[in-house]
Order: structure tokens, then C-alpha cells, then sequence
């Protein structure tokens, strides 16, 4: 092995995935949110957390304004 490389000639590309980097958060949700999504998870097969993931960046993409109703 080389004692030095250049590591900028290397790989000189930026990384594609580098604006899509995800934070851990903590968020407190309803069991029944969380059983649903994990329902939903064993029939496509994809983690639920996943899911959850989609979803909300669906809701984001579209621009969903949250509507609430008390009953």
C-alpha cells in the first residue's frame, strides 16, 4: 500500500445522497398508528419505519395542510 494517496483525485464526485441524509428523531406515536404501519409492512415488505418515512415525504411533496376536527 501507498504511505499517501490523494484522496481529492480519488473520488473527485460529491456524494448524489448528500441532501438526503436522514436525522434520528424521537417522536411519540399512537400504538395504533404503529400497528398500522406495521400491518402495512409485512403485506409490501418494507420496514415500517420506512413506511412512516414515505409517507410523511409524500405529505411533504405534495404539500398536505393538516386538517383537524374535534368530535
Amino acid at each position: 500500500m501507498r504511505e499517501e494517496y490523494d484522496i481529492e483525485n480519488l473520488n473527485p464526485r460529491k456524494n448524489p445522497y448528500s441532501k438526503k441524509l436522514k436525522k434520528q428523531v424521537t417522536i411519540n406515536i399512537d400504538s395504533d398508528t404503529i400497528d398500522y404501519f406495521k400491518a402495512q409492512s409485512d403485506d409490501f415488505g418494507i420496514p415500517y419505519q420506512t413506511l412512516i418515512n414515505l409517507y410523511l415525504s409524500d405529505c411533504v411533496k405534495q404539500k398536505k395542510q393538516l386538517q383537524m376536527s374535534w368530535k
